[in-house]
């Protein structure tokens, strides 16, 4: 058994080593690029298409090319094929636009728990406060202050012009950012278990706000939710210039609502692109340092002389703003906003995207982010999809001739998104702690601790081989 294993490694190495060697990494690189655009443009609906194309963005990553190649194929990917993919088969664009928001939102939580180590089970908080920003203010909300929820005259102007969108994306940054260190002020003294507790009371306290703010002034419309709420504004002249480049290629005239779908997608890769040069900044400067030293021990990094107020502030609103940049977004996008939008589970499940992609790691969180919202709005729910239509038919499963219309809709895999993700983090916790993609500082932590074992393996080796010799006299 153990020379099998050691076969198949040798092998695998070996045709690694035949991947990344001269020119064979390009041809693979774009050969397989190729065959996932090739099934998803021939079958917009295929599950299997999708995820050999989103894959191909994983496979150009790891693949040992030049940056110039690498930076060439994301273009390509990111600008091109998306767009058209997308405009071919909406859904994939909303998949990759919710891809989009989960890996900023992701981004912002890895500098409070990846690099300052503050447990934060109440982000969403951040994210909702930008949602109800321009919620309030892109709808026709407050001049409906003394409306009865839901008894709205539909010919109620709205507040402010639709074009007022791209300036509440940076007031959504910095009031998302005051609410960081709003929060971050009274829980400056707390760590561990009991900050989480502190945080996720005030993610809970944001939602249920927005949840009753509906008297005895009508200011979020309580439960039902806010609607409609504008999008900005586009130029006809564009999406006829796009019409015009993209229907050859995809078939069909590009309606309005498929031009907002792609307009949102850029906004938010726009978005992400800003994040990811911000904490990458932030990552290698004096900041991102005074936040690992407050990660590994907040008393040593006192006595080094870390301002730990200021920097547990920067951590908390540096992390919020990008949430809240996202919340105007999501707003503007969806025209619609509700309490319900912002639970609990959403805080879980960003900590969750960067527990499996790797906590202080840019590439692995986005990786991550990009693994969950595959698995629960592709994976999980086609397969339930496919199961409602075996339902639907007289098929049976072989041998045991157990008739399909029989299975209970109780064993639909969606309904077990939730346990499947913990079993997930609980297999990464015991076989991949650091995640999918280790950040460099982690690697090396992780090295020196190995080094550090095989020391005192060695340091035991020789006593016990006395004591064996010992006894063997």
């Amino acid at each position: 058994m153990g020379g099998s294993r050691e076969r198949i490694s040798a092998w695998f190495a070996q045709g690694i080593g035949w991947a990344n060697r001269g020119w064979h990494p390009y041809a693979i690189a774009i050969a397989y690029l190729a065959l996932g655009t090739a099934m998803v443009y021939t079958s917009p609906r295929s599950l299997v298409g999708f995820l050999v194309f989103a894959s191909s963005a994983l496979l150009i990553y790891y693949i040992r090319l030049d940056k110039s190649a690498k930076l060439g194929l994301g273009i390509l990917i990111a600008l091109v094929l998306v767009p058209i993919l997308g405009v071919r088969n909406i859904f994939y664009l909303e998949t990759i636009f919710q891809i989009s928001v989960f890996a900023a939102l992701a981004l912002g939580l890895n500098i409070v728990v990846g690099f300052a180590g503050l447990l934060d089970l109440g982000y969403v908080a951040f994210y909702a406060v930008g949602a109800y920003l321009w919620a309030i203010f892109g709808s026709q909300q407050l001049y409906l202050l003394e409306a009865i929820p839901g008894t709205a005259n539909p010919d109620t102007p709205f507040f402010l012009p639709a074009g007022a969108f791209y300036l509440f994306i940076f007031l959504g940054v910095g009031l998302a950012a005051l609410t960081g260190i709003l929060l971050g002020l009274p829980v400056l003294r707390l760590r561990g278990d009991y900050l989480a507790i502190v945080t996720l009371g005030f993610g809970e306290v944001i939602r249920v706000l927005a949840n009753n703010l509906d008297k005895p002034i009508n200011l979020t419309n309580g439960p039902q939710g806010i609607s409609p709420i504008q999008r900005p504004p586009l130029p006809q002249p564009l999406l006829d210039g796009l019409n015009a480049v993209l229907k050859p290629v995809v078939g069909h005239n590009i309606s309005q609502g498929e031009f907002y779908n792609l307009f949102f997608y850029l906004a938010a890769l726009a978005v992400i692109l800003v994040v990811i040069l911000v904490v990458h900044r932030l990552d290698d400067s004096n900041i991102g340092r005074a936040w690992t030293a407050i990660r590994e021990d907040e008393t040593a990094a006192i006595a080094m002389g870390v301002p730990l107020v200021r920097m547990k502030l920067a951590a908390f609103a540096a992390g919020a703003s990008f949430a809240g940049a996202m919340g105007v977004l999501f707003a503007a996008s969806r025209t619609f906003v509700s309490p319900e939008s912002f639970s609990f589970m959403q805080s879980i499940g960003v900590l969750s995207m960067v527990i499996l992609g790797g906590l202080g790691s840019i590439p692995g969180v986005i990786v991550g982010a990009a693994v969950v919202v595959i698995l629960n709005l592709q994976v999980l729910q086609g397969l339930s999809l496919y199961l409602s239509e075996l339902r639907q038919s007289d098929a049976v499963i072989p041998i045991i001739n157990f008739a399909w219309k029989n299975l209970s809709t109780q064993l639909d895999p969606a309904k077990y998104q939730r346990m499947l993700f913990g079993l997930i983090l609980i297999l990464m916790m015991i076989y991949r702690p650091a995640g999918l993609i280790p950040a460099e500082r982690r690697k090396r932590e992780l090295r020196s601790e190995n080094n550090v074992n095989l020391d005192d393996d060695n340091q035991a080796s020789p006593s016990s081989h006395a004591e064996e010799a010992h006894n063997a006299g």
